[in-house]
């Protein structure tokens, strides 16, 4: 479905039909069921043994020991501190004799007092298939390990859109101590991710929210505009400030950041995606098809077809709309009223009254 649809369909895209008009003038539907191409994960658990706890002067050294053959890419890890900053390392060996290095300099936070209450503990690497593994964390205390998964973490399959950003406009609330954010689109579009790039090198932890224009009501004071929240989160040095969150179609964003007592961050871009949206038809029959869309009156439709998703063959046919083609419905002529003006109506009744008393005069003087 290409972006210029969305602008014109209903919010929940319930309006959709497919018509088919065949040689004999006959009008038939074509069933369709609407997938968006999100990412699909898999998430496996990795069964493991904690071997071996050690201590040099480079830190604390906790080995794995996986029984099976599965890959791993993901380790969780608990601690009983609540707040710490530290870096670590991972290193794979197939006898724990040649050690091999898979990621250095990782860092883990975890914050929590009574503002804040934050945790970054998941460590993510390649792919990666040895026997045993060995966590090497930097610190000048005994990181008191309370639980680790390892997980071997997959996506598959998810198809996004950059939409283009209009205009972008910063305002630093000097008395709420916040950045707001106001990003419009080129056009209403369904968005899914928000990716903000801030430009500062140092370390900076921040709450945001997100929210976009739902709607508008003109007041007597001019337009009062309504928004919705989408998600909430931080904004911190460590992630990517990636934010995902329920498809949703719109055009304008505002970005809140909670600045405190601290500087304003330094925003140098953002990138807005959406799902790629696809229908998938079921033609009954040769015919001219036409997607149209607009009917402000209808419901979303039920069809057969989505109670047997399992049974859609793995390879279709992929069609491009054509033109788009505006159809103006004919306007039914009313029947105008014998009288338009009212002054026809009293000058009527006038004359009807006037010939009322013209005849009661008659008949009282022949009396």
């Amino acid at each position: 479905m290409p972006d210029e649809i969305f602008n014109k369909v209903s919010p929940d895209l319930s309006d959709i039909r497919i018509f088919g008009l065949t040689e004999s003038k006959d009008t038939i539907e074509a069933p369709y069921i609407l997938q968006l191409a999100k990412d699909k994960t898999s998430l496996n658990d990795v069964s493991f043994n904690l071997v071996n706890q050690s201590k040099n002067e480079k830190g604390y050294y906790f080995t794995f020991e996986i029984p099976s053959q599965n890959a791993v890419n993901q380790i969780k890890l608990e601690f009983k501190q609540q707040n710490f900053d530290w870096t670590l390392a991972i290193e794979g060996s197939q006898d724990q004799r040649e050690w091999f290095s898979i990621i250095e300099n990782y860092r883990i936070l975890s914050i929590k007092n009574a503002l804040t209450d934050f945790q970054f503990t998941n460590v993510t690497f390649p792919n990666s298939r040895y026997h045993y593994f060995r966590l090497c964390i930097k610190s000048k205390e005994k990181p008191e390990l309370m639980s680790a998964k390892m997980q071997m973490n997959e996506v598959f399959g998810g198809r996004f859109r950059n939409y283009i950003i209009n205009s972008t406009k910063i305002i630093e609330d000097k008395q709420y101590k916040q950045s707001v954010i106001n990003i419009d689109l080129k056009s209403s579009v369904p968005v899914c991710n928000l990716q903000i790039y801030v430009r500062e090198t140092f370390d900076y932890y921040r709450p945001v929210v997100i929210k976009y224009l739902s709607d508008s009501i003109k007041t007597q004071n001019g337009w009062r505009h309504n928004y919705t929240n989408l998600t909430d989160g931080m904004i911190n040095s460590i992630e990517n400030n990636v934010f995902n969150f329920k498809s949703t179609t719109l055009q304008k964003l505002k970005i809140i950041i909670e600045n405190q007592d601290n500087a304003p961050l330094h925003i140098d871009s953002f990138v807005v995606k959406g799902y790629v949206h696809e229908l998938i038809v079921r033609f009954n029959g040769a015919a001219n098809y036409y997607l149209t869309y607009g009917n402000n009156n209808v419901s979303a439709p039920h069809y057969d077809i989505g109670r047997f998703i399992d049974k859609i063959p793995a390879t279709m046919t992929e069609l491009h709309l054509g033109n788009e083609q505006f159809v103006v419905a004919e306007i039914t002529k009313k029947t105008e009223p014998l009288f338009m003006n009212k002054n026809w109506l009293w000058f009527t009744m006038a004359i009807i009254i006037v010939l009322l008393g013209w005849f009661s005069l008659k008949m009282i003087q022949q009396k």
